[in-house]
């Protein structure tokens, strides 16, 4: 497999350091996503713990996005409070944000070697739920 990179949209990587410094405190807020809208607005959030599994900080973006009306997601990040860096997405999160977001690019990586990658990289041979359903008639 070859990972196809894209540059690396650093405002957002430091748009989730931000929030993850200003806003995740204690056990139930350390990781803040950060995601660019086709339209360039940024979109911020938090993950929300929680014993019985609680959205990671990319899921509850997803909902945030579409509270504000952002439909078409261009690029995310997610970043780990006590300045952890970027951290990559969960599994449940790169399949969400696939069938979501088939175009969508992924910041990734450590320190100077974070890159932007198509997600469909970070889940090769996927399982697309779009191609299994039955067509409405």
């Amino acid at each position: 497999m070859t990972v196809q990179t894209h540059p690396v949209d650093h405002e957002l990587v430091r748009a989730a350091a931000d929030v993850a410094r200003a806003h995740c405190r204690g056990d139930n807020h350390t990781v803040a996503a950060a995601a660019r809208a086709q339209d360039g607005r940024v979109i911020t959030a938090v993950n929300a713990y929680h014993f019985t599994g609680g959205p990671c900080a990319e899921l509850v973006l997803i909902g945030a996005a579409a509270a504000q009306g952002a439909y078409d997601l261009d690029t995310i990040v997610a970043v780990g409070d006590r300045d952890r860096g970027v951290v990559p997405p969960c599994g449940r999160c790169r399949q969400v944000l696939l069938d979501y977001f088939p175009a969508l690019k992924v910041i990734v990586g450590e320190g100077d070697r974070i890159r932007a990658v198509p997600i469909t990289d970070l889940l090769p041979e996927s399982y697309v739920w779009a191609d299994h359903q039955l067509d409405a008639e």
